[in-house]
């Protein structure tokens, strides 16, 4: 390696750096990078929906916008990973809204705990006997 490429390696580094920081973006940078990944995120989702579909999630982005960000993220993961044979139809959406709907109950209920107590077992008053 020569002093030129070690000096390209530290400048890539320096930006990365100041990136993960978050001094290295303006917020016009920051904005137009929030606007690409909105624009691909679309183009991906045309891709792979009917048209019936796309305004199913359309919808439903009216009415709770997580749960659309939520199926437009797991459709996109399905659609990278190759999982997808075929356009996703409005039935299948229905499917997957109904999986997200499912998980996320889990997870907001944050898993029933139960705790039962056995009677008969120690209480309060025996700390008084010690």
């Amino acid at each position: 390696m020569n002093d030129a490429d070690l000096e390209e390696i530290r400048k890539a580094r320096l930006a990365q750096l100041q990136q993960q920081q978050g001094t290295g973006i303006s917020g016009s940078d920051a904005e137009q990078q929030k606007q690409q990944e909105a624009e691909a995120r679309q183009t991906i989702l045309a891709q792979i929906l009917t048209p019936e579909a796309a305004d199913r999630l359309g919808r439903i982005r009216l009415v709770k916008e997580s749960r659309a960000t939520d199926v437009e993220n797991r459709l996109i993961m399905l659609g990278r990973s190759g999982q997808l044979r075929a356009k996703v139809t409005e039935e299948q959406l229905k499917e997957l809204l109904g999986a997200v709907a499912e998980n996320n109950k889990d997870t907001e209920a944050g898993g029933n705990i139960v705790i039962s107590r056995r009677k008969g077992g120690w209480d309060d008053d025996d700390l008084d006997d010690l």
